[in-house]
Order: C-alpha cells, then structure tokens, then sequence
C-alpha cells in the first residue's frame, strides 16, 4: 500500500475548515513600516507598564496612570495597523505628547521610564518611507504571496527582467 504524498508538508498546508476572511480578494497583510510602527509601540506599552510598575512604590495614582498609559498604548498599536492617514497622525501625536511629558519629568524628577523608546517610536513614525507607508490608501495594502527578493528589486530597479 503506497502512501500518499502531498506537494507540502503539514506544517505548510493551510488549516482545514478555515476559511479566508476576505474570500473574494487575495489576503492582505499591512505593509512591513505599517507592522514595525506596531511592534514598536507594543515593546513600548510593555517597558511602559514594566517601568512603570517597578517603580511605583505602591503609590496608586501612579500605578494607574502606569495601567491606564499601558492599556491606551496597547490600544494606539491595535489601531496603527490599519495603516491608515489618520492613525498615522494620531500616533505622531500621542508620541510627541509621550516624549514631551517624558522630557519634562526626566528634568523635574530624574525619572526616564520609556521616553528612549517614545523618541525611537517618534522618530520611526517621521521618516519618509513610513510616511508613505501610512498615505498610502488602505485598500492598497500588498498581498501576501507577492513579496520580491533583494535580487528581483535590485533587477527591477536595474531595469533588467529577472527570473525566478
């Protein structure tokens, strides 16, 4: 009795019963300034609670501004990926806000917390490419399957056709 081989291996076959979200489109994933801007403010939401609790000193006004700060930037990194103009500018604003306070208690108390990460975050979310990750149409956003190598940009780019 033969065994039957199929073309991938079970870990690459897609999951059985589940069904495509956009079933008439290709899937979408956001754009990889889009998803790093993302990552980002989540690594900053975790330092920021992290920080936050350890250096609370069981003061309560403190430890929920540390959760409320926490949930509003875990939320903030839920929302920029959508990728969209509005969360872009909405983020631009909630970091420099973040940096601003994060500077000001540096000067008056000494306390740095997560304003390295705030001013890394804010400086991702002002370079070009991101800028025009983020003007980009929502709708735009790349499909899945169709990535180019470094080979096949640099070719594209050459203005040479490579193959595969």
């Amino acid at each position: 009795m033969a065994l039957h081989r199929s073309a991938a291996p079970p870990w690459r076959q897609p999951p059985v019963g589940r069904s495509n979200h956009l079933a008439s489109g290709p899937l979408l994933r956001p754009k990889p300034h889009v998803s790093l801007v993302s990552r980002l403010l989540l690594a900053q939401a975790v330092a920021c609670g992290a920080i936050g609790f350890s250096y609370s000193r069981r003061n309560t006004p403190w430890l929920l501004l540390t959760i409320v700060l926490t949930l509003a930037l875990f939320a903030l990194a839920a929302i920029v990926r959508s990728g969209g103009h509005a969360t872009w500018l909405t983020a631009i604003t909630v970091e420099s806000v973040l940096v601003a306070v994060g500077l000001f208690r540096f000067a008056y108390a000494g306390y740095l917390g997560g304003t390295l990460l705030a001013i890394m975050t804010l400086g991702t979310l002002l370079h070009p490419a991101v800028s025009r990750a983020f003007a980009a149409a929502h709708g735009e956003s790349e499909p899945a399957g169709d990535e180019l190598g470094l080979a096949d940009e640099a070719a594209e780019l050459s203005g040479s056709v490579a193959g595969p």
